[in-house]
């Protein structure tokens, strides 16, 4: 049953992304084709935005739900949601994108491709009531096919599941991935060709030099700088946009810093497939179509200071757009990045009289930065070799993809994918023993049955109290709700039948916990704390230190093995 249901994702997931190659493509004629290529265009300071607010307001009116940000939405559905994903994210990521992109935004494609893929599979297992594990694997499988078939690359559809969706390799697993992928791509190659996306020659003899491999090495320790540049950026330009709480103020400043970049550097435009093939094929002058410098591509210099200013912009532009409400990922831009900067590596070296080829490093950068920004190295290594048919490059891709997330996890552990998961601790991983602590939530676990006992009551009020309770601790509250103390059945044991000591308070057999648990942490900070403190019960309190209930090392143990068997099973 996983089989056929494996071919109706790909299958669904391959028409989906044409669909939406479609769309973006029509947009994209309607709007730029007709440019004469020696004038620069004032269209493109509003085209962008005119896309970015469409696709808010179709997000806020229609959707009614977040869609960006497509592949940490499917981390934090196999997390936190079960691995079901709303039905709506089948089509709502597809028009939201093309909409974004089309017009202009400077992101990429794949992650609402992903996410639409994954949403196929989610609600095609739901259909077919699958149980956690199975639907999860159903829902990879879109993802898987929906990669496979936008890049026309099977094995990178596979890989891109197991290496960033974080799904465990079994016979269980595999097949239906490998099925789902070839499924997806057989529909793109069947509506789009096939001729690989980059259809690019390389010279035999250029394609890998021994000697050449001290260059690989300086181009994947600057890959990995440069894919720490991104996701900083990324997250410093994010969070200063977001912090503009106007909607039509942030459309404004976001307006303004696209129109202006894509005006001054038009490869900006979208995302940017057209720049890199102008690279791979060695038309750096095609860069300059429609820029204010277009008299001056044929100068070495500021052909070099040129790419690179696109290069640097591009993460700028590209946070820009999704922060201010347009939808799209990070995946192409991270290609996009990884081709400049292989680009400006073989520039120089050939301005300097070491001839190479600008082909072959502009395709080896794309893997650097990818495999840098994403964590994913042999994503980023069957993915340039597929989309090109280099596979000529495989040595200087891997040292390239290597170098360059060892720098960058030296720097930073996380993708751009899991940084805001990780600190949430809803990130599922390869470590099992992780990953089930991601399904426990405090506030279903916390226990509230508890006896609360007044500062003001004594020993007495107390004795007729307990002789109903079902529980031997008693969290001690003001009249506020704010907790002071508890108390233990046995520190009252001892007066408790000394009736000349039921006049005492309370408060002298209160003691202070030993920890208190905020109401918002996470399950796997708080089992520490249990062996730091030598005791199986601790309350939980709000940040005001409002009393709300306590936590037990037994009820989160249980816990931990019901999820266990569920996510096994």
């Amino acid at each position: 049953m996983l089989a056929v249901l494996a071919v109706v994702v790909g299958i669904a997931a391959g028409l989906g992304t044409c669909l939406f190659e479609m769309l973006l493509y029509g947009i994209r004629s309607a709007l730029v084709t007709w440019f004469p290529a020696n004038e620069a265009q004032f269209l493109f300071l509003i085209y962008p935005v005119i896309g970015i607010v469409l696709a808010t307001l179709f997000v806020k009116y229609i959707v009614k739900d977040e869609i960006s940000e497509g592949v940490t939405r499917v981390l934090y559905a196999m997390s936190r949601k079960d691995s079901r994903i709303a039905p709506h994210n089948c089509w709502s990521s597809v028009v939201g994108g093309a909409t974004t992109i089309g017009f202009g935004g400077s992101v990429g494609p794949e992650a609402p491709i992903v996410l639409t893929g994954a949403a196929i599979g989610s609600n095609i297992g739901k259909a077919a009531k699958l149980n956690y594990k199975e639907l999860t694997l159903l829902l990879c499988c879109g993802a898987g096919a929906a990669v496979a078939a936008i890049f026309k690359a099977p094995i990178t559809g596979v890989v891109f599941v197991l290496e960033i969706l974080m799904l465990d390799i079994t016979a269980t697993s595999i097949i239906p991935l490998l099925i789902s992928s070839i499924s997806a791509t057989t529909v793109a190659l069947m509506f789009r060709g096939f001729d690989p996306i980059f259809a690019i020659s390389l010279d035999p003899s250029e394609v890998f030099i021994i000697k050449q491999i001290p260059l690989y090495i300086i181009l994947g320790v600057c890959c990995g700088l440069m894919s720490y540049y991104f996701t900083s950026v990324n997250s410093f330009v994010g969070r200063k946009i977001k912090e503009i709480k106007s909607q039509y103020t942030r459309w404004g400043v976001a307006g303004v810093i696209l129109g202006v970049l894509i005006f001054v550097f038009p490869p900006l435009y979208g995302e940017g497939y057209e720049g890199m093939m102008a690279l791979m094929h060695g038309n750096t002058t095609e860069l300059f179509d429609n820029s204010l410098f277009y008299g001056f591509s044929k100068v070495e210099w500021l052909l070099i200071v040129y790419v690179a200013c696109i290069m640097f912009f591009k993460v700028v532009a590209m946070a820009t757009t999704n922060a201010a409400g347009g939808v799209g990922g990070t995946f192409a831009p991270s290609l996009f990045v990884g081709a400049f900067m292989g680009a400006i590596v073989a520039l120089i070296c050939n301005v300097l009289g070491w001839h190479v080829s600008i082909v072959s490093f502009t395709l080896v950068g794309m893997a650097g930065v990818m495999s840098g920004v994403m964590k994913a190295p042999l994503t980023s290594i069957f993915l340039i070799a597929e989309l090109s048919n280099g596979y000529e490059l495989f040595i200087p891709l891997m040292i390239v993809a290597c170098i360059s997330f060892a720098v960058n996890y030296g720097l930073d552990r996380d993708s751009i994918y899991t940084k805001q998961l990780r600190m949430r601790g809803e990130l599922l991983t390869h470590d099992k023993d992780q990953s089930v602590f991601v399904f426990l939530k405090l506030d279903e676990l916390m226990e509230t049955d508890f006896i609360r006992l007044k500062e003001n009551f004594t020993l007495g009020d107390v004795i007729h109290i307990i002789s109903s309770a079902r529980r031997n601790i008693f969290p001690v509250i003001d009249n506020f709700g704010h907790l002071l103390g508890v108390v233990q059945l046995d520190d009252l044991r001892e007066d408790m039948f000394k009736r000349e000591k039921w006049g005492r308070s309370i408060t002298y057999y209160m003691i202070q916990p030993p920890y208190r648990i905020l109401e918002h942490e996470m399950v796997q900070s708080i089992m520490p704390r249990f062996k730091q403190t030598h005791t199986w019960m601790l309350p939980v309190v709000d940040k005001d230190n409002r009393y709300l209930g306590f936590i037990s090392k037994s009820r989160i143990l249980d816990a931990y093995r019901e999820a266990l068997v569920k996510i096994s099973q």
